[in-house]
């Protein structure tokens, strides 16, 4: 299913589910049709370099610490003596140096040049990492760990840098050593059972709190229970995927990423019955919850060959069980969006 998502409708999963919309319209990945996964990185790294080349590099001051014969900053009386350095008139000093070599600068250089081997890549994608590479040769290189980027410190002065270190680390995670040694190609993470779903639930959660009237976030609701203390810690937290609250309207949308909406009994298909269950107990219990009343409910599933929309009440809650064809023209899946949350019109 989600292998025949197109890599534009991809790129702007990714953008929604980051929530980094302003800087997606500065690259153009449509340019001659990006066709995997390994060039759009590239093309989204290629062209964000590119504009922060031409605005300048972000700069900060780092510790530097060097033996010198002119001396600044402060000197280590303890290292110089220790290494005898200022019997030939050095002294070993740390002074702090205004610098490109910073820690976003260069996990993005050495993303680049992990990039620019890629065999999969096309001619002028990997011309222009070349090329790139050696615009950033004064950066040093860094050996990548996932723990590296909880360390990158971005503000509103450097917010550029924000969609770029998000693809740096994808494409940290998903870079696999392939049979030709020193060469690399990315895992398909669109079949990633963990990865998709919280990146589908970031989409739709983000979507809809850029483009509708709603309060949206992951709400926790109350549960309807009457207990001691202790049994009640056991009971687990209800925190909803999307929550869309006004005045008028509650919506409680669960985002299912599976293949299969529906299971087959006896032949017959039905509504995946633990999909279903879930979403009651939340509407249940949901009017437990301050301000929230008459509750609807949406389970929203991806597809990509065809779609399906269902209205039904369960215990007087209003209930959709959709999908959102992702193998389709981005406006028609904007639309199809907003089309999810317009109020059903009750014919049962």
């Amino acid at each position: 299913m989600a292998g025949e998502i197109p890599i534009q409708n991809i790129y702007y999963l990714l953008c929604y589910a980051w929530n980094h919309l302003d800087e997606a319209d500065e690259i153009d990945i449509t340019a001659n049709g990006t066709q995997s996964l390994d060039e759009l990185f590239a093309r989204v790294l290629t062209q964000g370099t590119q504009h922060l080349l031409k605005r300048g590099l972000d700069r900060d001051y780092q510790l530097h610490r060097e033996e010198t014969a002119a001396l600044k900053g402060r000197f280590d009386l303890t290292a110089s003596m220790a290494t005898q350095t200022w019997r030939q008139g050095r002294m070993v000093c740390e002074f702090d140096d205004f610098s490109h070599d910073i820690l976003h600068n260069r996990i993005l250089k050495t993303t680049i040049s992990q990039l620019a081997d890629n065999p999969y890549l096309e001619k002028d994608t990997a011309t222009e990492l070349h090329q790139l590479e050696k615009q950033l040769a004064r950066i040093t290189p860094i050996r990548i760990t996932s723990r590296l980027f909880r360390k990158v410190r971005l503000h509103r002065n450097n917010r550029q840098y924000r969609l770029l270190m998000n693809v740096c680390e994808l494409v940290h995670e998903s870079l696999l050593p392939t049979e030709n040694q020193g060469s690399s190609r990315f895992r398909d993470f669109i079949r990633d059972e963990k990865k998709m779903p919280l990146l589908f639930e970031a989409f739709i959660r983000n979507f809809y709190a850029h483009h509708s009237h709603f309060k949206v976030s992951a709400a926790q609701l109350s549960w309807n229970v009457e207990a001691e203390a202790k049994a009640k810690d056991l009971v687990p937290i209800m925190k909803t995927d999307v929550s869309l609250y006004s005045a008028e309207r509650q919506i409680i949308l669960d985002c299912k990423f599976y293949k299969q909406a529906f299971k087959a009994n006896y032949g017959k298909e039905r509504f995946n019955r633990d999909h279903l269950f879930q979403l009651f107990a939340y509407l249940e219990n949901a009017a437990h919850s301050k301000n929230w009343h008459n509750t609807e409910g949406v389970i929203l599933y991806p597809s990509v060959d065809h779609d399906f929309h269902h209205h039904f009440s369960l215990n007087n809650h209003p209930l959709t069980l959709c999908s959102i064809n992702l193998n389709q023209d981005w406006k028609i899946i904007e639309s199809r969006l907003f089309d999810i949350l317009s109020p059903a019109i009750s014919d049962f």
